[in-house]
């Protein structure tokens, strides 16, 4: 970021202000109004913070109108083509690619820090067997700064280091947890002969009466999903983690903000509700009549999975995740599976419709990866915890960059005010 000759000149009655005006390495120049309150006694208004840049960061940079996704200046694209999640963890923490040497030595770390402590078992048998997975994780996750005393001190580098090794290695771990204890089956223990994904998966879905082999395409599907999910810029619950680190919370209470967040069906339930939308058209031959009906706009129903809020043009991600969700169909069939089927079909008469095109409505992440994890046997409420285990090494390279930069101040967002005016109090017996 570099202030530029450039100002902005804002008229308020009969005075003048110049405003400075820095310029990103990527993206649009930004007009700095730190000093607008002391100079003109005035706020800016933008309800959703959508056209205010709320601290400069090195770590992910999106272009919605050209379909662009960069973490560290490499596209996203590239990196789930030819890295893994792990190799990107290390990118996003570090700044750049690991050589073998540190990518052995980040892997090695990783893996033996998947455990939790056996103590932390006992929270889980706390909740309903109904609770939702997402209710659990904030609340564990939450409670390990209750147990890892030696990494909370947000001012110690060495502490920051291993607690965000620490929430990388046991997310998954904790989120397998959740998952069986909503199904009534005993907790699988994390091996450190599997890679990230295939653990993951094997603590999901073996028991203990029979052998569990991961087969390598569902690996490497997952390990895809968890790639394309590791870190989006400053959203919503990327924020979430951001301010409630600026008070100097503990990493773990921020993580357990952000995901907190992440559990609203407008963030992490997106794929949620894009499966819910298929199963709602139910069969085949109804696409048609729901295909209209998501083109009248007198029509309440939406077509989840199609298009983005930031992506104008078309998610960059959405390419490679649709070839993972081929090899997966391809692998389990979807025969046995009408919402799989549904799905096939709607891609195939969305991207051949005007209407779609037109407006560049393509199916975004969400639309494959929900069909991915509907494959593999993941129910719906599983598909947020798991965008949770994604997002989580970017919620932590994103609190280390804040904890780490200079100009860190606690978050402390402004109001237009709409209430009353000041008046005085009356007592009861004469109001």
């Amino acid at each position: 970021m570099a202030e530029t000759n450039k100002k902005a000149t804002l008229t308020i009655g009969n005075d003048t202000y110049d405003l400075p005006i820095l310029s990103p390495t990527e993206g649009p120049d930004v007009v700095d109004v730190r000093k607008l309150y002391g100079q003109a006694d005035v706020f800016t208004y933008d309800p959703g913070f959508t056209s205010t840049a709320s601290c400069d960061s090195a770590i992910t940079y999106i272009d919605g109108e050209e379909g662009v996704l960069l973490h560290r200046g490499y596209p996203i694209d590239q990196l789930a083509e030819k890295s893994h999640f792990l190799e990107v963890c290390y990118l996003l923490l570090y700044g750049e690619l690991p050589t073998a040497a540190q990518l052995e030595d980040f892997e090695s770390r990783v893996t033996n820090h998947t455990m939790v402590h056996e103590q932390m078992h006992r929270f889980f048998t706390g909740f309903r067997r109904d609770a939702h997975p997402m209710a659990i994780m904030t609340g564990v996750v939450g409670a390990m700064s209750a147990f890892y005393h030696d990494s909370t001190d947000i001012h110690d580098p060495w502490h920051r280091e291993v607690a965000s090794i620490r929430l990388i290695a046991k997310m998954p771990t904790i989120a397998a947890m959740a998952y069986k204890y909503s199904i009534g089956q005993p907790f699988v223990y994390p091996r450190n002969d599997l890679d990230f994904a295939g653990n993951f998966l094997r603590m999901c879905f073996s028991v203990p009466a029979e052998d569990y082999q991961v087969n390598p395409i569902l690996s490497r599907a997952m390990d895809r999903i968890f790639t394309l999910h590791a870190d989006h810029e400053q959203n919503a619950s990327t924020s979430t983690v951001r301010l409630a680190s600026s008070s100097g919370a503990n990493p773990f209470a921020c993580i357990a903000a952000g995901i907190a967040c992440l559990w609203g069906p407008a963030h992490g339930g997106a794929n949620q509700a894009a499966l819910e939308s298929l199963k709602e058209i139910g069969t085949p031959d109804r696409i048609p009549e729901f295909i209209a009906r998501a083109k009248d706009k007198d029509d309440p129903f939406r077509l989840m999975g199609f298009g983005h809020r930031v992506y104008k043009n078309f998610d960059p991600r959405a390419k490679v995740m649709k070839q993972s969700a081929d090899e997966v169909l391809d692998l389990l069939g979807v025969e046995n599976n009408p919402i799989l089927a549904v799905a096939k079909e709607v891609e195939k008469q969305a991207l051949e419709d005007d209407y779609f095109v037109d407006r560049k409505l393509f199916p975004n992440v969400d639309f494959y990866s929900g069909i991915i994890l509907e494959a593999m046997g993941f129910p719906t409420s599983m598909f947020t915890p798991i965008f949770a285990v994604s997002r989580t090494v970017g919620w932590v390279s994103q609190w280390k960059e804040m904890i780490e930069d200079p100009q860190m101040k606690i978050g402390r967002p402004r109001q237009l005010y709409t209430g009353p005016s000041q008046r005085d109090y009356v007592d009861v017996e004469n109001r």
